[in-house]
């Protein structure tokens, strides 16, 4: 008997966006909320583990009645698990400063509310990595890369719409989920000349 067949794996979703949005701000609502949907639904959520975009999905995922131990997951940039907002159930300091960022992208989906350049970096390893990518439609590079491709590459053959998928709500995530994240099944298989 395998651990799958007592406990099935639960995807992971990515949540990342600024970490200087403020609480009550229209993106930290909307991060709110989805990390409150996303464990509603049966995810885990994975941030940055900081303030922000990081601490509204956390702290949303946090007050789900689905809520259970180590369903959300903090990748911090520094060494000081200090630094990592309140709402973390497991909060793993990496030392790796921006590489940590390909660690949040290695998620089953990443899912980006705004963002500046460190998310736009997630967002670059996400689609190198043939991940599952939604965009919120708001300012910041979610809002510029939503319905684009990141490049012309083919990631999925069987998936001629493959794209940063643009939303405006938790809902049509949800929706996005469950149609695509079976379909984005395949790993890198790292870089090729």
């Amino acid at each position: 008997m395998q651990i799958s067949d007592i406990m099935p794996r639960r995807y992971t979703v990515s949540v990342v966006g600024n970490a200087d949005v403020l609480p009550g701000s229209e993106r930290y609502i909307l991060a709110y909320d989805l990390g409150k949907a996303l464990v509603d639904n049966g995810y885990r959520v994975v941030c940055g583990g900081l303030r922000g975009i990081m601490e509204a999905a956390s702290k949303g995922a946090s007050e789900s009645k689905e809520h259970g131990d180590g369903d959300i997951i903090g990748i911090l940039p520094g060494t000081d698990p200090a630094n990592s907002n309140s709402y973390l159930d497991i909060c793993l300091p990496t030392g790796l400063d921006l590489g940590r960022n390909i660690l949040v992208a290695s998620s089953d989906a990443v899912i980006a509310v705004g963002g500046g350049s460190g998310t736009l970096s997630e967002m670059a390893n996400a689609w190198a990595l043939r991940r599952l990518i939604i965009g919120y439609r708001v300012e910041g590079w979610s809002g510029k890369l939503a319905d684009t491709r990141i490049d012309e590459r083919i990631r999925y053959p069987d998936i001629p719409e493959d794209r940063v998928f643009g939303v405006d709500n938790e809902k049509e995530v949800l929706d996005l989920l469950a149609e695509y994240l079976p379909k984005y099944n395949l790993r890198s298989t790292g870089i090729r000349y």
